[in-house]
């Protein structure tokens, strides 16, 4: 009779031992071998997979502070209005009272109105009568109220530059009306979308794959199915990335080397308009409570120059948070480093707090939130240049030219590209032939993502940049 040799030699099969221990005979043996599966013995598996990193997305800002309107076109083109009341700087001749404009030509001073200036190296401050305009519009000649020249006391220096405003007018009886009109100036501001995409993609036999360890998402999945968590964090992700463009965004200058690839041109983020249009300031770096205070004072007499909104928001790091926290703990008198904050019945279960959520300085309020963007290491937190934003709240008035009226829209917001043919607010579809899709012979799944915006930053002069 023939012998049968097994070829995975005399220990193929597990052999019973009579004894109740444990040996290489009666355990399958997953330590070593070419059929190495895990450990020889089953560990105690934990199946829910651990968030140690919490909520991961860092989207929400664009959510809190704007909104989202669909666009048509190429193009944003929104018109901001100029100021109402414009001062003028030039250089004051003591002797005949004639100013001449720094910008030449450019000013809507007119004959017969009166003036109030200021002397920029003497300090001293008088009214003046507009007697006369040089035909090329470049000079003032100025007759002043209290006293006969410029240089009679209390005295001007020659040639020393002046700001002028003016304040009203004065006409003799019996005159003509005003000469000239003043006709209102406004600014024109433009931003263009850029197209944003994704993809992800697994195999079939992967995607029928069961894994052993439970997942959950950002977006709600959950289940065994790997490529379903796969597929929600590259989602997120993307998401992600439609925020952090808005904010980070910039335009490609011309003769850049983005603006020599075909098609690319960039688009204005947050952080870019605010520095072309806004304020940026250095401030509240934590150096002492009063000084930082005095940073606020300083950001409120910028404001009163600007829209004076009494109303902003302060979306900030870490460090300035716990700065701004610490200002205002030093303002309280009751205790010592500002540990006690108002008048209460302290107990035992009572839990102290140290954070701040506003605060009113002036005729302001400032409304504080943690800016997570800014504080995640994989993101904003891994760079110091910024560390927080002003932004207004409320709406503006602006002069839309595509609609050709006056609307109200949030200062921050998003325009996407929709059209009854298609909506580009955030699109998404499958290829392939797995997971239902049967558009190609491809053994695999593809998920696509695409979205065309841009961000409007209307009035960033009430803007400021903390950096």
């Amino acid at each position: 009779m023939a012998v049968i040799t097994p070829t995975g030699g005399t220990n193929l099969n597990a052999v019973p031992a009579p004894v109740k221990q444990t040996l290489a005979t009666n355990y399958l043996s997953f330590t070593g071998g070419a059929n190495d599966w895990s450990q020889q013995y089953l560990p105690d598996l934990y199946e829910a997979e651990v968030e140690r990193y919490g909520d991961r997305s860092i989207a929400s800002f664009l959510r809190m502070v704007g909104a989202e309107m669909p666009m048509t076109s190429d193009q944003i083109i929104w018109s901001e209005q100029g100021r109402l009341h414009l001062t003028y700087t030039g250089a004051l001749n003591t002797t005949s009272g004639v100013v001449t404009i720094a910008n030449s030509g450019t000013h809507a001073v007119r004959v017969g109105q009166t003036v109030k200036l200021k002397g920029g190296s003497s300090g001293k401050v008088a009214n003046a009568y507009v007697s006369a305009i040089a035909a090329d519009n470049t000079t003032l000649t100025l007759k002043r109220y209290d006293k006969a020249l410029f240089s009679t006391a209390p005295a001007f220096t020659n040639s020393e530059t002046v700001t002028i405003f003016v304040i009203g007018s004065e006409f003799a009886k019996a005159t003509n009306g005003m000469t000239g009109a003043v006709t209102p100036s406004f600014k024109s501001f433009t931003n263009k979308p850029i197209i944003l995409k994704d993809k992800y993609e697994i195999s079939g036999s992967d995607a029928s794959q069961v894994g052993w360890v439970e997942i959950t998402g950002e977006n709600g999945q959950s289940g065994y199915l790997w490529y379903l968590k796969a597929e929600g964090d590259t989602r997120t992700r993307f998401e992600d990335y439609l925020e952090m463009s808005m904010v980070e965004g910039e335009l490609a200058a011309s003769g850049s080397g983005a603006a020599g690839v075909t098609g690319i041109g960039g688009s204005e983020g947050l952080f870019a308009a605010i520095e072309d249009r806004g304020h940026v300031t250095a401030g509240v770096d934590g150096n002492s409570a009063t000084e930082d205070l005095a940073d606020f004072d300083e950001i409120l007499k910028k404001l009163d120059t600007q829209g004076a909104i009494e109303e902003n928001m302060l979306f900030v790091n870490r460090d300035v948070a716990l700065n701004i926290d610490d200002m205002l703990a030093a303002q309280n008198s009751y205790g010592t480093g500002g540990t006690s904050y108002g008048v209460f019945s302290n107990s035992e279960d009572m839990a102290l707090n140290l954070g701040f959520s506003g605060f009113r300085r002036g005729s302001y309020d400032f409304y504080k939130t943690d800016w997570k963007y800014l504080n995640d290491i994989t993101t904003g937190g891994a760079f110091t240049n910024i560390r927080g934003v002003v932004v207004p709240a409320g709406t503006s008035t602006v002069y839309d030219q595509t609609l050709g009226k006056n609307i109200k829209r949030p200062f921050l917001h998003v325009r996407y590209r929709a059209s009854e043919a298609d909506d580009r607010k955030m699109k998404s579809w499958t290829t392939g032939s797995v997971g239902g899709a049967t558009t190609s012979d491809l053994d695999a799944m593809e998920v696509h993502y695409l979205s065309e915006r841009c961000l409007v930053v209307q009035g960033a002069n009430n803007f400021m940049l903390l950096n």
